[in-house]
């Protein structure tokens, strides 16, 4: 069960955001995720629980943040509640999209297992509902994903696999890329893994 802490930063500027403490591990039904988020001043800023069924599809979400909260899964598309910080009203959003994202590094994780990408195949549309800070603001984006490198590192416990994809905006045609291993996000923009307690998962 990797446990471990990521940085968060504006890929722009990198003025820190967040630290992000988290666990995973994969299970008997998928993969669950959950973490916690403290500001550069130390104070709580929110919290991530993300479940995903063994196609990598969003079996339950849970994402809190600035006094917000949603909660979502994969149904008829991705359909999601948003609660605002009174907890006075709840407003309702499905989307006929694939999965989640959001700045959170589970959510590169969860949709490369959802893509089951190889280095032989080509790019791949995706459609995502982003859940964007500070107020969980969903916002449908389609992005192209490719795997474009898979290379074995040797560490003290076997070869370790890390691959490379290039992330396209496609409304943008911005490009970037983020490198994973298992279920461990090792850099993408705005991400730094800072510190692994246990190796990586792997899934099967």
């Amino acid at each position: 069960m990797p446990r471990g802490r990521y940085s968060l930063h504006d890929p722009h500027d990198h003025t820190p955001l967040a630290e992000e403490h988290f666990q995973c591990a994969p299970g008997p039904s998928g993969w669950r995720y959950v973490s916690q988020l403290t500001a550069p001043d130390g104070a709580h800023q929110g919290s991530v629980d993300l479940a995903l069924d063994d196609l990598g599809r969003p079996l339950r979400l849970e994402l809190h943040a600035g006094g917000w909260q949603v909660r979502g899964a994969a149904l008829d598309g991705v359909t999601w509640v948003r609660t605002d910080p009174a907890g006075l009203e709840a407003t309702e959003g499905n989307v006929p999209a694939h999965a989640f994202t959001g700045t959170s590094p589970a959510f590169l994780v969860a949709t490369a297992r959802l893509l089951r990408l190889t280095p032989s195949s080509s790019a791949t549309r995706v459609r995502l509902v982003a859940l964007t800070d500070p107020v969980l603001a969903p916002r449908t984006v389609d992005q192209s994903w490719a795997l474009i490198d898979r290379e074995a590192h040797a560490t003290d416990n076997g070869p370790l696999l890390v691959d490379e994809y290039q992330v396209t905006a496609l409304d943008t045609g911005e490009r970037h890329s983020v490198h994973i291993a298992g279920d461990v996000v090792l850099s993408a923009p705005g991400i730094e893994l800072e510190d692994l307690q246990t190796p990586p998962s792997t899934f099967s």
